[in-house]
């Protein structure tokens, strides 16, 4: 079996561009994640129903494609200077446990009712997308992780679409009676966010994986010894090319967030390709960075804002203050005083942005950076 455990060929300087699309992105999940009012949103900033897509459902997979990437960039330097294989895996290891618990603390909030924790999450699905890339980037070469992907993809599609959901009796792709939500009622501990299954279950995490992969191989090939031009040709190339097998698979098997289908991670991954080499084309080749300051601020603290949000969205979306919550009260004071509801309820997401980037802001400035 190859592997990358040799010593990689690195990037001469830090990716801006990487850091600032994972700011960006931070960004965009904050104001998503905490509207004015769930009543009163903007299509854009909400879910797909079931099949297909908003931009919302591309900031989960656009961040584990960035995972993909700093495994191949974090690992590839640290093997270049000499740290020890044992001493590689001790971090994935940890690194994974503490990403895991810290979803499963944001989980148990406000109530910390133990006996009825979700064990899925956002950083929990990250966590494992993690330890597996990084295992499978220190023991696969760049072609094996191809073959992988393809193989899960199809895998997944097969599994989907020819094996018939236990107590239905036919094959079913609709909500809460597919093969993935059955296996997440048969086999998934504690309570899912749906109630009967979970968008963050066992069988979508195979697919998830898959889309760290994705980042994985855009890794690689910031690695290569290609100039940069050729580095953002092939990126752009790339992404269009997923962009359009995914859609073209999407005819039948749907583009589906929930189930993290197969046409669903090539979309996804081809977009966050074609988003990320036209930011690492302006930043980090042309030079064009302040503009994208407010990304990397964000950016350099992602998981810690992504705590710090969760933790202080209680004092302004749960906690009464008086006879409502703070965002209920804002809101309805636009409202009354003539403002459109769903620009009242992004105004304040905006609000709330700015307080995190703020935070964030300080840590930066006093160059305080926490990783996990």
């Amino acid at each position: 079996m190859t592997t990358n455990l040799g010593p990689p060929r690195l990037p001469s300087n830090r990716l801006i561009s990487l850091d600032a699309m994972r700011g960006f992105v931070m960004a965009a999940m904050i104001l998503v994640n905490y509207p004015g009012s769930s009543e009163h949103i903007f299509l854009p900033l909400e879910h797909a129903e079931w099949n297909g897509l908003t931009p919302t459902d591309l900031i989960f997979p656009f961040f584990l494609f960035m995972v993909g990437i700093s495994i191949s960039l974090s690992f590839s330097k640290q093997l270049a200077t000499g740290t020890g294989n044992g001493d590689v895996y001790k971090k994935i290891i940890l690194r994974a446990l503490k990403i895991f618990a810290v979803g499963l603390f944001l989980s148990m909030l406000p109530t910390f009712d133990i006996f009825n924790i979700r064990i899925t999450g956002v950083l929990q699905r990250i966590s494992i997308v993690f330890f597996v890339c990084s295992i499978l980037f220190l023991k696969t070469s760049y072609h094996q992780q191809i073959l992988i992907a393809a193989t899960l993809l199809i895998a997944y599609w097969l599994m989907m679409t020819l094996i018939p959901t236990p107590g239905v009796g036919h094959v079913a792709l609709d909500r809460g009676v597919n093969l993935a939500a059955w296996v997440d009622s048969k086999l998934l501990p504690g309570k899912m966010w749906q109630g009967t299954w979970d968008p963050e279950g066992l069988l979508t995490t195979i697919t998830s994986i898959v889309t760290g992969i994705t980042g994985l191989i855009a890794g690689n090939l910031l690695l290569s010894p290609k100039t940069a031009t050729e580095k953002v040709m092939l990126l752009m190339i790339a992404g269009f090319i997923s962009v359009t097998c995914g859609y073209i698979w999407g005819l039948t098997f749907p583009v589906n967030k929930n189930l993290w289908t197969s046409s669903y991670v090539l979309v996804s991954s081809g977009l966050a390709c074609l988003t990320f080499g036209t930011l690492f084309y302006l930043i980090d080749i042309r030079g064009l960075k302040s503009w994208a300051q407010p990304g990397i601020i964000f950016g350099s603290n992602a998981i810690a804002i992504y705590f710090i949000s969760d933790c202080i969205s209680y004092l302004l979306y749960w906690l009464p203050v008086g006879s409502a919550p703070l965002n209920e009260q804002f809101v309805s004071a636009l409202i009354n005083a003539g403002v459109y509801p769903k620009i009242a309820s992004v105004f304040f997401a905006a609000i709330f942005v700015t307080i995190n980037f703020l935070i964030a802001l300080v840590l930066y400035k006093r160059k305080i950076f926490i990783k996990l």
